[in-house]
């Protein structure tokens, strides 16, 4: 039976995902596996819920705000792949000393599409002694709207991905103030299903994770052009040189994780920055959300 897996939305930072499919290491696995676009970051958790999809990939603040106001959901992250925060705050001008505290007193648009990045962000700007709403800032633009902004010289710094950072700095028009995967791990992208599925759908779940496993493994080793060339298709718009660079920063920076095992470090650093912000009335027990056993055990089979 194929496994229906909704895709959160585009983004070159979910690479990894699309090399899954493209490489066939779903079919190697001998799992079917089908990728239904979601129609918006905040809808793919209801059209899992409502049994529409069996599988989503999606960040696990979305999963513990569910488990903050229903004690008891029945989602849960199984499979981890991006480990670490991958936004970057870009600058009009170089600034190779950057503190937070240079945030304050200048233009400073930050992410609209989704709320992670600017929930880290602003736990970062806490730890270092700045108040976040304390600073000059954008906060209904788009990415893409920022870029050219920025580029424009109408805002001096901004929050955003790949490719709109590596764009800005093949240009010349910005420069990394800060890349977010420095903080350390942050767990910020995992397979995401409903735990009855997790139970009934077992074997093909577990095939679904040596797959990704598999490729975690390939893409570490893989020259970023030819991950690049494999899924062009995927970013039809974007120049395989400059999607080459975005990978190679990225996997510099330990973006992506070495396995499929969620990483209890990473849960808890993302489940404080959203404590401090409000976006959790209480704690949420690691277990309440993550099962890694699956995971886990994957790793355990793999031949070194």
């Amino acid at each position: 039976m194929t496994i229906r897996l909704s895709e959160n939305f585009r983004a070159l930072f979910y690479s990894p995902f699309y090399a899954t499919q493209a490489t066939g290491a779903f079919a190697a696995e001998g799992v079917e596996v089908a990728m239904i676009p979601s129609p918006s970051p905040g809808a793919a958790v209801k059209v899992l819920r409502a049994g529409d999809v069996d599988v989503m990939w999606g960040g696990p603040l979305r999963v513990m705000m569910l488990h903050d106001t229903e004690p008891g959901c029945d989602l849960v992250c199984f499979c981890d792949v991006v480990a670490r925060d991958p936004f970057f705050v870009i600058g009009a001008k170089p600034k190779p000393d950057f503190r937070f505290a240079d945030l304050k007193g200048i233009r400073f648009a930050t992410v609209s599409e989704v709320p992670t990045p600017w929930i880290c962000l602003a736990n970062d700007l806490r730890q270092a002694g700045v108040d976040p709403a304390a600073l000059d800032r954008v906060d209904d633009k788009s990415m893409a709207e920022n870029e050219a902004a920025l580029a424009a010289g109408k805002l001096d710094a901004i929050q955003v991905f790949q490719p709109y950072a590596e764009r800005l700095i093949a240009s010349g028009a910005g420069h990394v103030w800060n890349a977010a995967a420095i903080r350390g791990l942050t767990a910020y992208t995992t397979l995401v299903t409903r735990r009855d599925v997790l139970v009934d759908r077992a074997d093909e779940l577990q095939r679904m994770t040596r797959a990704i496993h598999r490729t975690q493994q390939w893409f570490a080793k893989t020259p970023a052009l030819e991950i690049a060339a494999l899924l062009k298709d995927y970013f039809p718009d974007l120049p395989t040189q400059l999607y080459a660079a975005c990978i190679d920063r990225y996997r510099a920076l330990g973006l992506w994780g070495p396995d499929p095992v969620i990483r209890r470090e990473g849960y808890n650093r993302l489940h404080a920055a959203m404590r401090a912000s409000g976006a959790l009335s209480r704690d949420i027990a690691f277990e309440a959300c993550v099962d890694t056993a699956m995971a886990a055990g994957v790793v355990r089979a793999t031949k070194p």
